[in-house]
C-alpha cells in the first residue's frame, strides 16, 4: 500500500488567486469612488435676449457668426464714490441685481442671499457682485456706504451703485432683461424685481435667478462654477 503524500498548494496559483481578489477589490473600491462629473463635458448654460447673426472675417474666410446679446457700458458711483464701469468688469464674471435701501420686504431676503453668494467666492477674485439702487433719489453715496458697512461687503468684491434714474432703470430693462414692464426712468416710473442675473466675462446674460429663493440661488452657484470651468 503506498504511503499518503501531503499536499502542498501551488505557489503559482497562490500569486492566481491574490491577483484575482486583489483586482476584485479594486474594482469595488473605484465604484464607490469614482465621480461620473469628472468624465462628464460641463453643461454649457444658455445666453439669454435676442441674438442676430453677422458675417465675420476669419483667417480670410468669411462665416456666418451668432451675435449674442450683450451688457451695455454704463457708469454709475458706488458706495466708495469711486466712478464703476463696464471696464472694472472686463474679464471677471458678475451678478447683478436692483435693490434699495429702504426696502422692507423682498431686498433684505435678496440682500442676505447675495451675501451667501459673495461668501462663496470670497477667494475667487474672478468672481464679482453688482447691486444697483433702483432709488436713487434717497440712495446716496453715504447711504449705500453704510447699508454696505452694516452688510461687511467688500468694496472691492461687491459694488453698490447709484446715478442716473434713467440709465439705472435702462440698465434693468435692457441690458439685464430683469424687468419687462415699459418705462422711462420717469418720477412715476419704478422697478422693483427679486432676480439676479449672472453675467459671463464677455458681458452675456447666462442666467435669472429668484434671489428671494435658497434653493434657485444654490442653482446660482452650481451656474457660477460652470463659467469658471468654461470660461
Amino acid at each position: 500500500m503506498e504511503s499518503s503524500k501531503e499536499y502542498k498548494p501551488s505557489i503559482s496559483n497562490d500569486r492566481f488567486f491574490i491577483g484575482v481578489l486583489t483586482f476584485v477589490a479594486l474594482f469595488i473600491l473605484t465604484i464607490f469612488i469614482w465621480d461620473p462629473m469628472k468624465i462628464k463635458p460641463v453643461q454649457q448654460l444658455p445666453f439669454l435676449g435676442q441674438c442676430r447673426y453677422d458675417t465675420v472675417r476669419i483667417n480670410g474666410k468669411y462665416k456666418l457668426d451668432t451675435i449674442h446679446h450683450k451688457v451695455q457700458n454704463f457708469s454709475f458711483t458706488d458706495q466708495t464714490g469711486k466712478t464703476i464701469t463696464a471696464d472694472d468688469f472686463k474679464g471677471k464674471i458678475y451678478v447683478a441685481d436692483f435693490f434699495f435701501t429702504t426696502c422692507k420686504n423682498i431686498c433684505p431676503i435678496m440682500t442676505n442671499q447675495m451675501k451667501r453668494v459673495v461668501e462663496t467666492y470670497k477667494n475667487t477674485p474672478s468672481v464679482l457682485f453688482l447691486s444697483h439702487t433702483v432709488f436713487p433719489e434717497h440712495d446716496s453715496v453715504n447711504v449705500l456706504a453704510e447699508y454696505a458697512k452694516i452688510h461687511n461687503a467688500d468694496p472691492n468684491r461687491w459694488h453698490f451703485v447709484t446715478g442716473k434714474k434713467k440709465d439705472l432703470y435702462d440698465m434693468a430693462r435692457k441690458s439685464y432683461l430683469l424687468s419687462t414692464d415699459s418705462g422711462d426712468g420717469g418720477k412715476e416710473d419704478f422697478v422693483h424685481t427679486q432676480m439676479f442675473a449672472l453675467v459671463d466675462v464677455n458681458r452675456h446674460v447666462r442666467g435669472f435667478y429668484n434671489g428671494t429663493d435658497s434653493l434657485d440661488v444654490n442653482k446660482l452657484i452650481v451656474d457660477i462654477d460652470r463659467l469658471l470651468k468654461t470660461k
